[in-house]
């Protein structure tokens, strides 16, 4: 369910696919994948056994995650009536690198992975569970980024975005504020 819940890689591929079409938001999701994918794996490695040990780096990132995407919202409401930027302007921002970099900075993931990995499995996994378990995650985020980048690329989806792209960047700030303030409030 986390990964269905709008958070900046969403409403970024999202839009990417609107201004750039399937062929040239592919990579930038796989980009996305990668990099949320990466949280899973630096959770496997010793990022759970942190938040074990010293509790208060969760609430730590918990907060600062929540602020950075109260942040995001507060953009994405502040510019919901500019038009998309123009996709010869996005140099790093809307390529592979430019997708594992916003997903690397975002803090969904890695608190998704660490609740996840602390809450459901042992604390001990031999190389083969975790092996088997970060292959899941990127297989997971990799067919996800993959089906929205190409059903947000569909050209009469994209002519009802751009109809309605207003209201859609508020709903989605509002969303993704609320979920910020969530992660601070601990709701």
């Amino acid at each position: 369910m986390a990964i269905l819940s709008p958070g900046p890689g969403v409403i970024a591929v999202s839009q990417s696919a609107f201004a750039l079409g399937r062929r040239r938001a592919l990579p930038y999701g796989w980009g996305l994948a990668l990099g949320a994918s990466l949280w899973c794996l630096f959770a496997l490695l010793g990022l759970t056994v942190l938040f074990r040990v010293l509790p208060w780096t969760f609430t730590a990132l918990r907060l600062a995650g929540g602020a950075y995407l109260i942040w995001i919202a507060w953009q994405m409401w502040r510019h919901a009536a500019d038009p998309l930027p123009d996709p010869l302007d996005a140099r790093m921002g809307m390529s592979f690198p430019g997708g594992m970099a916003l997903n690397l900075s975002n803090p969904k993931p890695a608190l998704f992975y660490s609740a996840v990995l602390l809450s459901i499995f042992p604390s001990v996994l031999s190389a083969g569970d975790k092996a088997v378990i970060y292959a899941t995650a990127l297989s997971v985020e990799l067919a996800f980024y993959t089906a929205l980048a190409s059903l947000m690329a569909l050209p009469w989806l994209r002519r009802r975005y751009y109809a309605s792209k207003f209201w859609i960047d508020r709903g989605a700030a509002a969303l993704i504020g609320l979920l910020g303030l969530s992660l601070i409030l601990r709701l």
